[in-house]
């Protein structure tokens, strides 16, 4: 009942993250309306830092206090936070957000392959691979190049190594960060507020021009910094820490398919079977890449060879020992 529990749990979470996480496309693109890409970027790293400041607070949770950790929490932060942020809210000036969950989705395929580089995947079975073509192939049925007329150039790239830099930054908090000592929620506020850190010196570059914000613009900003970089980075945390980088990178998967049902839902796209086939054939992936490997049953002992029997005639007395100089029995001493 454990591991049933184990695995069900594991799916919400999944679907919980895929969720606050592919929504995040959506906000990034309302909040491009009245921000410039700094503003955005510096503005999720500051309201998501706040709200995990919080709930460390109200946890009696403190910061790490060791620097070795605050290196890591640093080079983590940049490229799990600071670097892909400011790349999908520049390369959302020009790619919807629709396609930019679609191109963020390639994370798995990134990580696999940092994975098997510095050792931490090893043993990769055969289904688990083609679980990650397969969701590759349904992200490629969703996206349709072929029927694309406009690539999105450097925009498209950007997200891209956005997806790449991801990847990175889940191998690091892997490897680095988790099962230290350190609790998750105390290590995602860290990273956030060393990414706020590294994004502030890019404010002189477009981010301290005066803004008009809006209503639908705030509740964007809020909702993407509290909710969209706040929980579900510390939730991406506890995945790591529960199935490792590569299945937490899995999540990638199912973005598109998050980010094509908000597009349909809010934006009023169309949704044709292309799109569905592609949408199952990605769960599918994902649904391989996560399959858990059944523990070998145990070999059964061989029986016991059986003692040999004990022989029922008695044994001979064994003779007594004669000591050195001593005459045999019955020898006594001639007289002549």
């Amino acid at each position: 009942m454990n591991g049933v529990a184990g695995r069900a749990s594991g799916w919400v979470r999944i679907g919980v993250l895929a969720l606050l996480w592919g929504s995040t496309f959506l906000w990034i693109e309302l909040a491009l309306d009245a921000l410039s890409p700094v503003q955005v970027t510096f503005s999720r790293c500051v309201l998501g830092s706040a709200a995990l400041l919080v709930a460390c607070r109200s946890s009696r949770l403190r910061l790490p206090g060791d620097r070795r950790v605050w290196g890591r929490v640093l080079v983590a932060a940049f490229f799990c936070n600071a670097l892909p942020f400011a790349l999908f809210s520049f390369g959302q000036q020009s790619v919807d957000s629709g396609v930019a969950g679609v191109l963020s989705a390639t994370t798995p395929l990134w990580s696999l392959v940092i994975g098997v580089v510095v050792g931490s995947e090893r043993g990769l079975r055969p289904a688990r691979l083609g679980g990650l073509v397969l969701g590759f192939t349904g992200v490629v049925l969703i996206f349709a190049p072929w029927r694309a007329t406009e690539s999105g150039g450097w925009a498209a790239l950007a997200i891209l190594v956005a997806a790449a830099s991801y990847a990175v930054g889940f191998v690091v908090m892997g490897r680095y960060l988790v099962g230290r000592g350190t609790p998750t929620l105390s290590l995602s506020a860290a990273q956030l507020v060393a990414a706020t850190a590294l994004t502030a010196p890019t404010l002189p570059a477009g981010g301290l021009t005066p803004v008009e914000i809006g209503p639908i613009t705030l509740v964007a900003v809020v909702i993407l910094g509290v909710v969209s970089t706040g929980v579900t980075f510390h939730l991406t945390y506890r995945n790591i820490a529960a199935e490792g980088a590569t299945n937490t990178a899995t999540v990638g998967y199912l973005l598109p398919v998050v980010s094509v049902a908000l597009g349909v839902v809010v934006l009023d796209e169309d949704f044709g079977l292309r799109i569905a086939l592609g949408m199952a054939v990605v769960l599918l992936g994902v649904g391989l890449v996560r399959r858990q490997v059944r523990p070998p049953r145990p070999e059964t002992a061989p029986a016991p060879a059986p003692a040999p029997a004990v022989s029922a005639v008695p044994r001979a007395p064994a003779a007594p020992s004669r000591r050195r100089g001593t005459p045999p029995p019955g020898a006594g001493s001639r007289t002549g």
